[in-house]
């Protein structure tokens, strides 16, 4: 009996010690914290009052027996656990440390969204309008933009408890995310990072850049081209256009045959290579634009744009006559040859910083650096192809019969297939000051919209090319990825259940049976 009385002690103890901790994790928030609690620590008082009802002078002597000893060591030790789990748990929330060990980072921002609200400099206030002010996608995204900065606040609201907001911002839907920083503002209705990251480029740049491509050489379309599926148009430049106008680029064609220069708005020019050769005229205006100071994003696709070659001997770079050729290894089929290499090889460059994803390019000839010795100049090769790579220069054998083999007038791999130049004009010895930035790229079809839009990261490397080129290099990053893990979302009744078993009662349990267990046999 007197051993049983001790056990009851010791039971009581335990049930008061669960009551504290559940008043300090839950602090008494919902009817069930309340229930628990009371539960707990009404069956530890009337565990211990029977107890010490058995007597004063039993009590010393259960104190001195050997399993009372044993049992408070095992008791102290399991509050000392306890406590060390309370400060780790206190610890964790003033210094909050998040690790994504996913392959993907599928539950952390991209490096580009990092970088944009990392550079914030006053208050991005994100108001998302959801149904019952409950979205816990939206919340955890925002969770992630707050972590990355403290510039960051946001707020979840729900439009039909709230009306005179959505009123007053015009809040038409749920899952509407208004932006505000400072003066500017912004609203997305289809939220994701991608969107949202791209919203907040736009109401911290309000200042717009203007993109031109040359038109009028039978380019790719880079207006919205969809197929009969509401696709985009695999051969069309649509994807770049509207990357672009996503990060608060301005664009727009120019004709530049009926124009005697390139317009004085143009912060970047980019100009691609046909079967249609630009003019005498067309030529000159682009020189006279570089030689001023210009940006110049060049796509020269194999046995064209000779036209081009003088602008491009006076800054450092030359064209291959060539055509990159991959071997290809399918399975069953031993290697074979293949015209799109796979590159992730990029000499250092703020282009290419932390850059180590694929990119494909096909149809490709080789760029090279030919700097060396020029004063002002810098040509780097930029991207190269894989080792098991050379440039064919045989062309009408590989393009009349598909054949190629590698000899001593083709070029062995790692091929050079993109350079892009820096240019002192005062160090050069012009008579203006200003800084040149250029950059060719061997391939067309690399920036069509089957590759921007593909599983490859062609986007991600022209969007960077281009910020380079205008001089924005906070956005020089990897873009905003739509791959998510699958999850599970738990209702609020859920949570709780599963934080009560796992938490308290589980251990609740368990502690109590191992004493009854240990008790029963000492």
């Amino acid at each position: 009996m007197r051993r049983n009385n001790s056990l009851l002690g010791l039971i009581g103890i335990i049930l008061l010690l669960f009551a504290g901790i559940a008043g300090v994790l839950t602090r008494a928030a919902t009817a069930v914290d309340i229930l628990y609690i009371a539960a707990n620590g009404l069956l530890g008082l009337f565990a211990l009052i029977a107890y010490l009802s058995a007597g004063l002078e039993q009590l010393r002597t259960v104190v001195s027996e050997r399993s009372t000893k044993y049992g408070a060591n095992v008791l102290v030790a399991s509050i000392a656990f306890l406590a060390a789990l309370a400060l780790l748990n206190y610890l964790s929330i003033r210094h909050h440390r998040r690790f994504d060990l996913t392959e993907q980072g599928v539950f952390s921002l991209s490096p580009q969204s990092t970088s944009v609200v990392k550079a914030l400099q006053e208050d991005l206030h994100l108001q998302a309008f959801v149904e019952g002010g409950v979205n816990p996608e939206l919340r955890d995204l925002f969770e992630s933009y707050t972590y990355a900065s403290n510039k960051v606040k946001y707020q979840l609201i729900d439009p039909d408890k709230q009306p005179e907001l959505a009123e007053k911002f015009r809040i038409s839907a749920y899952n509407t995310v208004r932006l505000e920083y400072g003066q500017e503002s912004a609203t997305v209705t289809q939220p994701s990072e991608e969107t949202v990251t791209n919203a907040i480029i736009k109401v911290t740049r309000p200042t717009r850049k203007m993109i031109c491509f040359i038109e009028g050489h039978g380019e790719p379309d880079i207006d919205e081209a969809s197929t009969a599926q509401g696709q985009p148009e695999a051969r069309a430049m649509s994807s770049l256009k509207q990357a672009l106008l996503n990060e608060n680029y301005d664009v727009k064609k120019v004709l530049l045959a009926s124009m005697p220069n390139v317009p004085d708005d143009c912060a970047v020019v980019i100009a691609l290579s046909t079967e249609k050769h630009y003019l005498d005229g067309e030529v000159k205006a682009l020189q006279t634009y570089v030689d001023g100071g210009g940006r110049l994003l060049l796509l020269v696709a194999p046995r064209e744009g000779a036209e081009f070659a003088p602008l491009l001997s006076t800054y450092g770079v030359r064209l291959g006559d060539d055509l990159v050729v991959d071997q290809v290894v399918r399975l069953f089929e031993g290697p074979s040859l293949g015209l799109s290499p796979l590159v992730n090889t990029y000499t250092p460059h703020e282009i290419t910083r932390d850059f180590r994803q694929r990119t494909v390019f096909p149809m490709t000839r080789s760029v090279h650096a030919e700097a060396a010795g020029k004063t002002g100049l810098q040509a780097i090769e930029l991207v190269k192809t894989a080792p098991s790579s050379w440039a064919e220069t045989d062309l009408d054998r590989i393009f009349s019969s598909s054949e190629a083999a590698l000899d001593d007038k083709d070029t062995k791999g790692p091929v050079p297939i993109a350079v892009v130049v820096t240019a002192d004009l005062k160090q050069m010895g012009r008579d203006k000051e200003g800084t040149v930035r250029l950059a060719v790229y061997g391939s067309v079809d690399f920036a069509l919209n089957r590759e921007v839009d593909g599983t490859y990261f062609n986007r991600d490397l022209l969007m960077n090319t281009v910020g380079w080129l205008v001089g924005q290099s906070d956005l020089l990053s990897i873009r905003p990825r739509d791959i998510r893990a699958s999850r599970v979302q738990f209702t609020a009744e859920q949570s709780t259940v599963i934080f009560y078993v796992t938490v308290l009662l589980i251990p609740q349990l368990l502690l109590i049976a191992g004493l009854a267990v240990w008790w029963r046999r000492e």
